[in-house]
């Protein structure tokens, strides 16, 4: 991770962890950030975005927990292998994209029926 992708807004009502747990997530699916990609370790994140370590780790945590990243004493933080196509889909992976999707679009100021249209949009675009 060359240059800092990830923002975090410290008035926004999503809390810091939310923010770049969503943005990081958003880079990951979207292939901005490729399988074996190193991210920035707890302490260097924390310090780039001037939050505590703690704020970062949990982001990383609940990255870790959704498969999206990996973490290997002496290998640092990598991102993981996405799946090359999901058999059937899986509620709790939707519900954890859809909120990635809302906590990113809320933390760039759109309301409820921005975000609807926007999903509207991107579904009619795949139809």
């Amino acid at each position: 991770m060359s240059e800092p992708a990830v923002r975090v807004d410290t008035t926004s009502q999503v809390p810091p962890y939310e923010q770049i747990r969503a943005q990081l997530a958003s880079l990951i699916v979207t292939g901005r950030l490729v399988e074996g990609e190193r991210l920035p370790t707890v302490r260097q994140l924390a310090a780039d975005l001037g939050l505590a370590p703690g704020t970062v780790a949990r982001a990383y945590r609940e990255l870790e927990a959704a498969e999206m990243i990996r973490t290997r004493r002496g290998a640092g933080t990598r991102v993981a292998a996405l799946p090359s196509e999901p058999q059937h889909p899986d509620a709790d992976r939707l519900t954890t994209l859809a909120r990635d999707f809302t906590s990113a679009a809320r933390a760039l100021g759109a309301g409820t029926e921005t975000i609807l249209n926007a999903v509207r949009e991107a579904l009619e675009q795949r139809s």
